[in-house]
């Protein structure tokens, strides 16, 4: 059976948009205003430390939606996602699984890993899950453990990131898939969400254009250089977690570092992320994708959404209007 969006899903979202998951940048806050303003708004788990945090957030994220949907009937309020690390060096996996079991979101996104286990659990309750892959071996295995849904991480995308064009990565997998797909890289305006359904996704996956909103946990100094930078600020490097992410060269430089000189980490363990040395890191040297040049000012993520949703509106127009004059062309 194909596996699709959900009709109540798309029944309470503006956009087709996934507010992606950042570590150190989203939290509930961010969340909740995409949510309340129709976007998928979600947040890594590891953001959430000790797990109790976890427990807490997850909580909280349910509570608040159900009771601003229940005060708001006609207003679009988006479900909420929590993304794991599903490898096998991050040692708080059990302890989030059993949060997922208590809490139930609608939708989990894993990485890095299997999603198999996820699965399991999620199905179980009716939820979805969604995998982050960089590749066509990824892809697959992640078709072969049951996930209802692909998040092709192309080139251009903030941290870690793959390295295949967009519209190219959405071609190649749908040879062999058919179910949901969510494309991310380099998407930071309306227009962008528009080519990403054009291509043949389902969703987009936005992070960079969210870490300037107001509500997100980034510090006003990472937000004024995300206004300021373009492409051309920014690296590929395996030197943070031993995976590539792409990484802002002035903040590298900040740190003391030099961009060009950075050495790849010996290894790849996730769950250093928890850990203070390596999440002081994550918190000075930041990441961002190469839709960077599009962003120009600080606002609130409601802003964010009404802007998006003006530029996919006029894009479609745009879009409409040509094609009007291509059956015209034909006619003729």
């Amino acid at each position: 059976m194909k596996k699709s969006i959900p009709e109540n899903w798309w029944n309470q979202l503006r956009l087709p948009v996934i507010s992606a998951p950042m570590f150190l940048v989203s939290g509930t806050e961010l969340v909740k205003n995409c949510c309340l303003n129709g976007v998928i708004g979600s947040f890594p788990a590891p953001n959430a430390r000790p797990i109790e945090v976890l427990d807490q957030w997850m909580g909280q994220l349910n509570e608040e939606l159900e009771e601003a949907r229940a005060n708001n009937p006609d207003q679009k309020i988006a479900p909420w996602a929590m993304n794991m690390v599903v490898h096998s060096s991050y040692s708080r996996l059990q302890d989030e699984l059993a949060l997922i079991k208590k809490h139930k979101p609608q939708l989990v996104i894993t990485s890095l890993g299997s999603p198999k286990l996820v699965v399991e659990i999620v199905h179980e309750y009716g939820g979805l899950v969604f995998s982050d892959v960089s590749d066509l071996k990824f892809a697959k295995k992640a078709v072969e453990a049951g996930v209802d849904g692909l998040i092709l991480v192309a080139s251009g995308a903030g941290g870690h990131a793959g390295q295949i064009n967009s519209f190219a990565f959405v071609d190649m997998v749908r040879t062999f898939w058919d179910g949901i797909i969510v494309l991310a890289g380099s998407i930071s305006t309306g227009k962008g969400i528009l080519a990403a359904q054009a291509a043949g996704a389902d969703l987009a996956y936005m992070g960079t254009r969210f870490i300037v909103a107001t509500e997100s946990m980034a510090n006003d100094e990472y937000r004024e250089m995300l206004v300021e930078a373009t492409q051309e600020d920014i690296i590929l490097t395996d030197a943070f977690s031993g995976v590539s992410a792409n990484m802002l060269k002035p903040s590298i430089k900040k740190a003391g570092l030099e961009p060009e000189q950075l050495v790849k980490k010996d290894a790849v363990n996730f769950d250093d992320m928890q850990r203070e040395t390596n999440a002081k890191a994550w918190r000075d040297i930041w990441s961002a994708g190469h839709g960077v040049g599009a962003i120009d000012r600080i606002e609130s993520a409601a802003d964010i959404i009404n802007r998006l949703e003006a530029e996919y509106q006029e894009a479609l127009h745009t879009v409409n209007r040509n094609a009007g004059k291509l059956s015209t062309l034909k006619v003729n």
